[in-house]
């Protein structure tokens, strides 16, 4: 696919193909030294809850605190692979189709990779009611956030712990 391509699967869901830098919605943090800093960042936050999740199925901890975690480790870990190697083994997606290794290399080096968003869940589109402050009129789309399936993971886990908190911070005592 080539960048900003979709298909319509149903009337809310596309796959879209966007990329984006690493952080959710697009956000940047500092440049090149930025992504460089957060892919550590990330990568040493995996090495921490890999041991910490060991520690977890060691003392048996609730199942349902260690499949968080899982959750969240394992689109931790996607999201790392898919930004520190898809510049190594694809050529730019702008106004073309990426290419598999091409012949000159990839478009970026080690870790300096754009994280590939696919999902698209556009639920609800239209104008805002006039009579909400600052938004009124104001054409909106409920979900607009492009996503992939580690940021899934991430969201799942993170929120089955928010809906068990009681549960998770027993477990966490």
């Amino acid at each position: 696919m080539y960048l900003g391509q979709e298909f319509q699967i149903f009337e809310w869901f596309y796959i879209h193909f966007t990329e984006n830098n690493g952080m959710a919605f697009g956000f940047e943090f500092g440049g090149a030294w930025g992504k460089l800093a957060l892919s550590l960042f990330r990568i040493l936050f995996v090495g921490y809850l890999i041991s910490y999740l060991a520690k977890l199925l060691r003392e048996k901890t609730d199942p349902i605190l260690v499949t968080c975690f899982s959750l969240v480790l394992a689109g931790a870990i996607g999201n790392i692979i898919d930004g520190a190697f898809y510049g190594l083994l694809f050529s730019d997606s702008y106004h073309q189709l990426a290419t598999f290794l091409p012949e000159s290399g990839g478009y970026a080096p080690l870790f300096f990779g754009r994280v590939v968003d696919l999902f698209y869940f556009p639920m609800f589109k239209g104008y805002l009611p006039e009579w909400i402050p600052f938004l009124g009129g104001d054409y909106f789309v409920f979900f607009r956030p492009v996503f992939n399936i580690a940021d899934a993971a991430i969201s799942v886990g993170v929120g089955v712990m928010i809906i068990f908190q009681k549960r998770v911070m027993a477990a966490l005592e």
